[in-house]
């Protein structure tokens, strides 16, 4: 199973996935913006990040610039969850694996995660 990082402002939605996840199998651990989110890979390096794209300090876009700019993160892949429509999402960034429509029924969140992992070579 997978290492996972979820990073969300929303407590409830990062408590939620952080629930079904750890239920799956995979050690997961949360943060509540981009530079918290960083800051937590310092503990462990996540196979999968599940990351919001509006944050307050540092958002989704912001966050993803930053693991796409070192060598040691960039290859980690990345389910990118918005209330907004991916259009407008993929607009002001790109490079994330997944994208997850909020809001979500569990099952497109566990296909998401599921997706990202297979494509990156993970066994799930």
């Amino acid at each position: 199973m997978a290492t996972v990082l979820i990073v969300d402002d929303e407590f409830g939605i990062a408590e939620l996935l952080e629930s079904v996840l750890s239920d799956e199998g995979h050690t997961v651990f949360t943060a509540a913006n981009g530079r918290h989110g960083l800051q937590r890979m310092a503990e462990a390096v996540p196979h999968l990040i599940v990351l919001d794209f509006m944050m307050p300090v540092m958002d989704g876009p912001a966050m993803l610039r930053a693991l796409q700019a070192e060598a040691a993160t960039r290859e980690i892949p990345v389910v990118m969850m918005s209330s907004m429509p991916e259009e407008a999402v993929r607009a002001r960034c790109d490079g994330y694996a997944v994208f997850l429509r909020k809001p979500f029924r569990l099952k497109e969140a566990r296909a998401a995660v599921a997706a990202a992992l297979d494509g990156a070579g993970h066994p799930g």
